[in-house]
């Protein structure tokens, strides 16, 4: 457990500080008094979406080997493939 602890928490630091998260970050600091309110706020909104989708990959990356990795994506596909035969 404290092995997976530690592989998760290290996959999180790589997403916060991976160079494109790092660079709309900065652009977000930088262009802060340029945007208004609402665009700002469609900014935070796209920064926030990319650190989370990147967080999720590496975690799931960190934690999952990759036969798990592919069991799950398949079941993914088994799940959407019935969601569409309901719908």
């Amino acid at each position: 457990m404290i092995s997976t602890m530690l592989k998760i928490q290290e996959a999180t630091k790589d997403a916060v500080y991976d160079e494109m998260i790092m660079d709309l970050a900065g652009h977000l600091c930088h262009m802060r008094n340029e945007l208004s309110d609402n665009e700002f706020a469609l900014e935070m909104y796209k920064y926030s979406s990319c650190l989370s989708a990147m967080t999720t990959t590496l975690v799931t990356h960190a934690i999952l080997t990759e036969n798990e990795l592919n069991d799950m994506l398949e079941a993914i596909k088994e799940f959407n493939k019935l969601g569409e035969e309901l719908n």
